[in-house]
């Protein structure tokens, strides 16, 4: 069997004290790449996540699988003042610590960053909140829902004429665990010059805005307040979904050259003509007259015929693929992107692969979604060198 080569971030040591999507999503990333987390959860409870389905594989739930593998779960009651403890000394073994309460409950615990750090001066402290851990709506709670619906993101989705859209999946979770994920990596690379660490401090609220583009910036730079425009761009035409004879696809001619190919390959080489559509500025001026037309030549072939005569044109396009489709697919196939792995009361369980490939330090799926508490022995023993007889007394006393 051929030896596992180190991850970026072996050796890193991360106490994962977060729950439901942003931070679990930003460990696991932290994970993929070699660290090892300890993710602290409420004994008997365990991470939101565990509940919210179906669906449910035995009794597990999906949600939960999807964004907590390479981890080591440590069920410790962190409100009673032994379990306080027992975080403050594993803090002083970490090399990160990761919390996503509301502002000030990490404090209240005796579990602030002032504190962890003086005990730890090399600990990376990152907290991830809905709305910052300052300001007038620090004590907000911030699921993914509220905050596309506070941070604009849902003003900007769905049809012109129809009601603000979420986007289908908790995209501010997703991109904020990134972001923070950045970030941390950053710190370690800091830390490296200057032999401390530091606290993050980021929310849900600021992933939000840094990502409205374009529609932030075009407000920004033109006053004004931009509306829905469907699967339409603001400011590239043809760039958005149209129906064929049977479905969909999408069409992105995003460059002056692109646009010249379409014109060709539809058989409609007058439009490129067109002083309307002479250029993106024209054509995004004439939106309606341009998207009538290629509406109508679009419904005269299926999907697949499409696809096939633009992609030999070179004309960016896609189908409108379903989810089974996706996992289905050549390319997603070949690029690693569906793993499985043996999960102890699940079987064998399926999930999305790692996003980034490393030449030389590649990320890898060790370890499947841990049961609740599963490591707390492993942990308490490798980490603080805790005798069984001590964690005995714990789980006695229910601090474990």
């Amino acid at each position: 069997m051929t030896a596992r080569k180190p991850g970026a971030l072996d050796g890193i040591r991360v106490l994962d004290l977060t729950r439901a999507l942003a931070g679990p999503y930003c460990t696991m990333f932290l994970g993929d790449m070699g660290a090892e987390i300890a993710k602290v959860e409420q004994p008997g409870v365990g991470d939101d996540s565990r509940g919210w389905g179906p669906p449910f594989i035995g009794q597990e739930s999906a949600y939960f699988l999807a964004i907590n593998r390479n981890k080591k779960s440590l069920a410790i009651d962190i409100k009673s003042d032994q379990g306080a403890e027992l975080v403050r000394r594993l803090a002083c073994k970490a090399d990160v610590l990761i919390e996503n309460f509301r502002p000030g409950t990490m404090d209240r615990l005796s579990l602030g960053e002032a504190e962890l750090r003086t005990l730890n001066p090399r600990l990376i402290y990152a907290s991830l909140s809905g709305f910052g851990s300052d300001g007038p709506m620090k004590d907000w709670p911030g699921y993914d829902l509220i905050i596309q619906a506070w941070g604009g993101f849902m003003s900007i989705t769905g049809r012109p004429d129809g009601e603000p859209t979420k986007v289908a999946v908790a995209i501010i979770d997703i991109v904020a665990g990134l972001m923070l994920g950045k970030a941390i990596t950053a710190a370690l690379f800091a830390r490296e010059r200057t032999g401390v660490g530091q606290r993050i401090d980021s929310s849900l609220l600021e992933a939000e805005v840094a990502c409205l583009i374009p529609y932030g910036s075009d407000y920004l730079a033109s006053g004004k307040v931009p509306g829905r425009n469907g699967n339409a761009h603001p400011n590239i035409v043809p760039y958005q979904s149209f129906n064929t004879a049977d479905g969909y696809m999408v069409v992105g001619a995003a460059s002056e050259g692109n646009w010249q190919r379409l014109c060709k390959a539809t058989q409609k080489s007058e439009l490129a003509d067109d002083p309307r559509f002479a250029n993106n500025g024209q054509r995004v001026a004439h939106r309606q007259e341009l998207i009538a037309i290629l509406t109508d030549v679009f419904l005269q072939r299926d999907t697949a015929s499409w696809i096939r005569l633009l992609s030999e044109a070179g004309i960016p396009c896609a189908p409108v693929q379903t989810i089974d489709q996706v996992f289905r697919d050549p390319q997603v196939l070949h690029r690693d992107m569906l793993l499985e792995i043996e999960h102890p009361a699940a079987g064998k369980v399926r999930m999305a692969g790692m996003p980034v490939k490393f030449s030389g330090t590649p990320a890898s799926l060790r370890l499947p979604p841990p049961m609740l508490g599963q490591h707390s022995e492993e942990i308490l023993n490798t980490w603080l060198a805790m005798r069984r007889e001590e964690i005995a007394e714990l789980k006695r006393k229910r601090v474990i």
